[in-house]
């Protein structure tokens, strides 16, 4: 099977190594790739957004499967285009992905599907927001309806921050509409799932750290860190989060005769009441793919095509024992202004295979590796234990080096009580 995979993060580099795995791969294709997936397939410098000239490739290659990685694409109805010219594509159609690319949307969907969430209200204008929130008395979470690249959330603690808020995001993301929610009080999951516009398999849970600094403290990033599976979360738990935060959200978008294809990623509050939809996204999340994949048995090229063929078959993909713990390294000046061209050290002198080196932002320079991208290298321990597999990754970490390198140091260890 030859498979064309969009997308350059660590994300599509874990896509690369795990599809380059199966027994029934032919070509693997990768747009525009980085070193990373150059490892597993062939690199390919094309423009994301030249639709044109990508479904021309994928037909002069004889491509049996598009994978697509960032939701950009999605959003702009890449699936829908190749879904046009006769080609499968493991990722949602534009109106499908519209579950990510505008929130109100979704909660929208989730109101007609009965989903748990926090109640909402939308507002065209930040003067409109403004007035709201004057008039509640009360403080309210912030998110802008559109595509932020994970920073379109603000959560407050009074009036005066919720209204800074407004302004901030109003001004950040102009022409979108604002979101006001309640806060959900608990601690947030995140559970992806495998679907073929009827069916679906849930992948272990998982836990993100979004914040730049130790102890959830600092800027919002595209995440620093992400945990798999979660022990907080019961067998009993996910399963009712299927049940009630998953499969009803499938299940409205089939009806409304625009069904989901791809992985449908629900951030989850743990509250007191029971799991509740923060949001939704319409793909694999970066880097919850890095500690997800490695915890797959099971042929995931075959099942990515059921996926996008409306045949996922669940049993024949398998969960995995033990742990991941995923720690990214980031360039010196990340998230406001990450510096590019620092040479990178060791990373050839990783040799446990206990431990995976998924890379984002790096490139070959004239005198080697170097950084090129905010978030640059995910380190990623497996271990029978959270605590072996934590420690597998932060050894790693600690022996690669470029200029201006820092991560979190508390990926994985539990909070104090």
């Amino acid at each position: 099977m030859n498979v064309l995979l969009i997308g350059s993060g660590g994300r599509e580099h874990a896509l690369a190594w795990k599809i380059a795995q199966s027994p029934q791969i032919g070509k693997l294709l990768c747009v525009p790739g980085n070193t990373g997936t150059a490892h597993h397939g062939q690199n390919v410098p094309f423009p994301l957004d030249d639709f044109a000239a990508l479904i021309d490739l994928a037909q002069r290659e004889a491509i049996d499967l598009v994978v697509v990685g960032p939701e950009q694409p999605l959003a702009d109805g890449i699936a829908d285009r190749f879904a046009a010219a006769g080609i499968p594509v493991f990722g949602p159609s534009a109106e499908a992905a519209r579950l990510e690319s505008s929130k109100a949307y979704a909660k929208e969907i989730m109101a007609e599907a009965r989903v748990p969430t926090a109640a909402a209200h939308v507002f065209a204008t930040a003067a409109a927001a403004a007035d709201f929130v004057r008039s509640s008395g009360a403080a309210w979470v912030v998110k802008a309806d559109g595509l932020a690249q994970g920073k379109g959330v603000v959560v407050p603690d009074s009036v005066e921050e919720t209204l800074a808020a407004i302004a901030q995001l109003s001004g950040d993301l102009p022409g979108q509409q604002l979101l006001l929610e309640e806060r959900l009080i608990g601690r947030e999951v995140s559970v992806l799932a495998l679907c073929d516009g009827r069916r679906l398999v849930a992948l272990p849970p998982a836990r993100d750290h979004k914040r730049l600094g130790d102890g959830d403290v600092g800027p919002n990033t595209g995440g620093m860190g992400v945990v798999a599976p979660v022990d907080d979360v019961t067998p009993g738990q996910l399963d009712q989060i299927v049940s009630s935060c998953l499969q009803p959200a499938i299940d409205a978008m089939a009806a409304r005769g625009t069904p989901f294809h791809g992985v449908l990623y629900a951030g989850i509050m743990l509250t007191e009441t029971g799991p509740k939809v923060l949001e939704y996204n319409a793909r694999f999340g970066d880097p919850e793919a890095q500690a997800l994949l490695p915890l797959i048995e099971g042929d995931l090229l075959e099942a990515l095509y059921g996926c996008a063929t409306g045949n996922l078959q669940p049993e024949k993909l398998r969960r995995r024992k033990g742990y991941a713990v995923c720690v990214v390294l980031c360039a010196a000046g990340y998230p406001e202004r990450p510096r590019k061209g620092d040479a990178i050290r060791g990373v050839e002198a990783v040799d446990d295979n206990k431990v995976l080196i998924f890379h984002a932002g790096t490139a070959l320079g004239a005198t080697g590796l170097c950084t090129a991208g905010g978030r640059v290298i995910g380190v990623t321990g497996l271990g029978g234990t959270l605590r072996q597999a934590r420690e597998r990754a932060y050894e790693s970490a600690a022996g690669i080096r470029f200029e201006g390198k820092h991560h979190r140091m508390d990926i994985g260890k539990e909070p104090t009580p």
